[in-house]
């Protein structure tokens, strides 16, 4: 008899720790179409497991996933060693989705601008900031306006225009 309680016993504790697994993550917004999707899929697959994830920003998710607030979070970059060596759990990066970047131009009057790679990563660290920049206009014909505007389309981060020299 006393086996069969301590069996008994042994089930419902077993039952009620696999009934109801809850994840909690916050982080970037770019993967929140993706994660919405694997997390609706996943839940659906195994009832008892609930993943909410909120899309707070890169930043928002570090800070949360270093205090030990969330169980994981998503940046759109890997965290630095310093950032790493600050949180109060042991950290693993795990690579989940990758996104590209799309230089885009409406600029009147003209249909084509070629970038090199090396023009493409000065604008993207603000190495460039104007269209008069000689190293433009070397690899492509561009016009007289003044500041270059680079956009981060997300939630977290609305157009800005760079500052112009």
């Amino acid at each position: 008899m006393k086996k069969a309680l301590a069996i008994v016993g042994l089930l419902i504790l077993g039952l009620s720790a696999a009934q109801a697994q809850k994840l909690t993550a916050a982080g970037a917004s770019f993967p929140l179409p993706i994660y919405s999707k694997w997390f609706s899929e996943y839940s659906a697959a195994h009832p008892g497991v609930q993943i909410n994830y909120q899309a707070i920003g890169s930043g928002g998710g570090i800070k949360q996933v270093t205090a030990g607030l969330v169980d994981f979070g998503a940046s759109d970059g890997p965290m630095s060693d310093d950032q790493l060596a600050a949180s109060k759990i042991k950290l693993v990066h795990i690579p989940t989705v990758l996104g590209a970047v799309v230089p885009i131009f409406n600029v009147q009057g003209v249909s084509d601008i070629k970038f090199s790679p090396e023009v493409l990563a000065g604008i993207y660290l603000k190495n460039i900031q104007t269209w008069a920049s000689p190293r433009i206009i070397r690899v492509s014909v561009c016009p007289t306006r003044r500041s270059l505007l680079c956009t981060a389309r997300t939630a977290a981060a609305p157009p800005t225009s760079l500052p112009t020299t």
